[in-house]
C-alpha cells in the first residue's frame, strides 16, 4: 500500500512538472521578448538571429507554419495554414535551410518557435503544395502524409460559434478538420512535432486551439519529447506551448479549459491596448494593467499588440507608427505576461503576401544605415523605440512596478524597482513635470528617442538629482510620446 502511494505520488509529480514546463519559454537568462518574423526565409532569420536579434536581447523567434502548404492563386498570407504534407517545405525554405536556422539561432541564444497547425488541412479540390504533393481536400486524401476519410471528422460546417461541439468537430472555414481522437492522428502530429523537437526548437503556438478538444491535445502534447540538449536545452526541459484561443468574454468556450496545457494567446490584452493607445481610455487606468483588467494570470499570457491575423482588423498596427510605439513601450515596461513583438511585411489588402520578386519567390529584407527594413518588410523590431524597450524590459528583470504616477488624465509615469522609469503623454498639450524616477543620480539617454553611443546620447538626456527625482518633458511635438531610461542607459 505504502509502495501504491508513492508511485502515485510520483506519477502526479512527473505529470505537474511536465504540465508547468510547457508554460515556460525556455529562454537564456536575461531574456524575455519573443519576435514574429511573420514569412520571414530561415536564411534570413538564421542571419537576424546572429547580427540583430541576439545583439539587441531578443530571447525567441515565432516563425511561419514550417510543413508543405496549397499553393493558392495570388499567394496570399493564409495559404501556409493549409497543410498539404508534414514534409519541412515552404516558400521560407526546405528541411536543411529550417535544421541550420534553428541551430544557428539557438547557437545565440535565441529561441525558435514554430507556428504549429494540429486542427485541420487544406481546403479545396485537386491541390498542389510548396513540394509539389498533391491532395484532394474535398474527398479527404492526403497521400504524402498519409490520410485518408477516417482521419477526419464528418463534413459539416461551423455556423454557431456557441455550440462547442460544432466549433470543435466541424470544418472551419471549409478547412479539412482533423479527428484528434483517433490514434493514428495522435501519432502523426506527435510524430511531426518530435522531428521539430529534435531539430532544436524550443517550443510551438497551437493554431486554432480552441476548434479542438482539450482532452485530445493533451494525449498529443504529453507525448511530446523533451527538448534536445545538444541543443543547449537543460536536461528534463518541456517544450513550451502557447495556444491560439480567441476568448474576448461571453462565448462557451473559455481560454480557462485551455490553461493547463500552456500559456494562451491573450486577445484581451491586444483589443484592450490598442483602444487605450488609439485615444479610447485614459492612460491613468492602466495602473492596473493585467489581471484588473480581466486578463488572465501573467504566466499564463502570452501577450501582443497585434498579430498576424488582426493587424489587418480593428488592432493598433504599424500603420499608426506613433501610437503602436507607445503601445509597444507600455508593454514592454509593464511587468505582465509573455511579450511578443510583431514583425509585419507592408501590406494595403488583407489577402496580401509577403514581397516576393515574381509572385513567388520571397524577398529577403534590405537594411537601411539606421537599422530599419526595406524591400517591402516594415520590421518593427529593428524601429529604435521597439528594440531599446527590449533592452530596457531585459534591464529590469526581477523587478515590480512602484511609484505610479498620472495627472488623472493621459499622462503617467512609473519605476521599475530602482533599475527603470518610463513616462507617457497623450495629452494634447505638453508634459513638463518634476517626477521621482527611483534611480541613483546621473545622467541617462533616453532610449525611445536614441540609442547610447559611448558617452553622449543621440536622443534625450536626463539628469536625476541626488533626490532621485528629474525634469521629465515630452511635448506633443516629440516624435514619440514616451521617455525610458534604465540602469544600462547611464552615461
Amino acid at each position: 500500500m505504502v509502495f501504491t502511494k508513492v508511485l502515485a505520488f510520483l506519477v502526479v509529480a512527473v505529470t505537474v512538472t511536465a504540465i508547468n514546463g510547457q508554460h515556460d519559454p525556455n529562454y537564456w537568462g536575461g531574456r524575455d521578448v519573443m519576435v514574429h518574423l511573420f514569412e520571414w526565409k530561415w536564411e534570413d532569420i538564421a542571419n537576424e538571429c546572429e547580427q540583430f536579434l541576439a545583439p539587441k536581447g531578443y530571447a525567441g523567434v515565432q516563425v511561419s507554419p514550417v510543413t508543405e502548404n496549397v499553393v493558392s492563386e495570388g499567394r496570399p498570407w493564409w495559404e501556409r495554414y493549409q497543410p498539404v504534407s508534414y514534409l519541412l517545405s515552404t516558400r521560407s525554405g526546405n528541411e536543411e535551410q529550417f535544421r541550420d536556422m534553428v541551430t544557428r539561432c539557438n547557437k545565440v541564444g535565441v529561441r525558435i518557435y514554430p507556428d504549429f497547425i494540429m486542427n485541420h488541412m487544406a481546403a479545396g479540390d485537386s491541390v498542389v503544395g510548396t513540394a509539389g504533393s498533391t491532395a484532394e481536400p474535398n474527398n479527404k486524401e492526403f497521400p504524402a502524409i498519409p490520410y485518408s476519410p477516417l482521419d477526419f471528422n464528418p463534413t459539416c460546417s461551423i455556423t454557431n460559434f456557441n455550440d462547442r461541439v460544432e466549433v470543435r468537430n466541424c470544418e472551419l472555414v471549409g478547412l479539412k478538420d482533423l479527428d484528434q481522437s483517433k490514434e493514428y492522428v495522435r501519432e502523426k502530429l506527435a510524430e511531426l512535432m518530435n522531428k521539430l523537437i529534435e531539430i532544436g526548437v524550443a517550443g510551438f503556438r497551437i493554431d486554432a486551439a480552441k476548434h479542438m478538444w482539450p482532452h485530445d491535445m493533451e494525449a498529443i502534447l504529453d507525448s511530446l519529447d523533451d527538448l534536445n540538449t545538444e541543443q543547449g536545452f537543460a536536461p528534463g526541459s518541456r517544450p513550451f506551448i502557447y495556444q491560439e484561443i480567441i476568448d474576448n468574454g461571453g462565448g462557451m468556450i473559455s481560454r480557462e479549459e485551455y490553461t493547463h496545457l500552456g500559456a494562451i494567446t491573450e486577445f484581451r490584452h491586444s483589443s484592450k491596448i490598442s483602444n487605450v493607445f488609439s485615444n479610447g481610455d485614459l492612460l491613468k487606468w492602466l495602473n492596473n494593467w493585467g489581471t484588473g483588467w480581466s486578463f488572465l494570470p501573467s504566466e499564463q499570457a502570452l501577450i501582443f499588440i497585434d498579430n498576424h491575423d488582426n493587424q489587418r482588423g480593428e488592432a493598433l498596427n504599424y500603420k499608426s507608427a506613433r501610437s503602436y510605439k507607445m503601445a509597444n513601450a507600455f508593454m514592454l515596461a509593464y511587468p505582465y505576461g509573455i511579450p511578443r513583438v510583431m514583425s509585419s511585411f507592408d501590406f494595403d489588402h488583407s489577402d496580401d503576401g509577403p514581397p516576393s520578386s515574381d509572385g513567388n519567390t520571397i524577398l529577403s529584407p534590405i537594411f537601411n544605415d539606421d537599422d530599419s527594413c526595406d524591400n517591402g518588410w516594415v520590421c518593427e523590431h529593428r524601429w529604435r523605440q521597439i528594440y531599446n524597450m527590449v533592452g530596457f524590459r531585459n534591464a529590469v528583470e526581477g523587478t515590480s512596478l512602484n511609484n505610479w504616477w498620472d495627472n488623472n488624465g493621459n499622462q503617467i509615469a512609473f519605476c521599475r524597482g530602482n533599475k527603470g522609469f518610463v513616462a507617457f503623454n497623450q495629452e494634447n498639450y505638453d508634459l513638463n513635470q518634476r517626477l521621482y524616477t527611483c534611480l541613483p543620480a546621473g545622467t541617462y539617454c533616453d532610449v525611445i528617442s536614441g540609442n547610447r553611443s559611448g558617452s553622449p546620447c543621440s536622443g534625450k538626456q536626463i539628469v536625476v538629482a541626488k533626490d532621485g527625482t528629474a525634469q521629465i518633458n515630452i511635448s506633443t511635438d516629440d516624435e514619440d510620446g514616451v521617455i525610458a531610461i534604465h540602469v544600462g542607459s547611464k552615461v
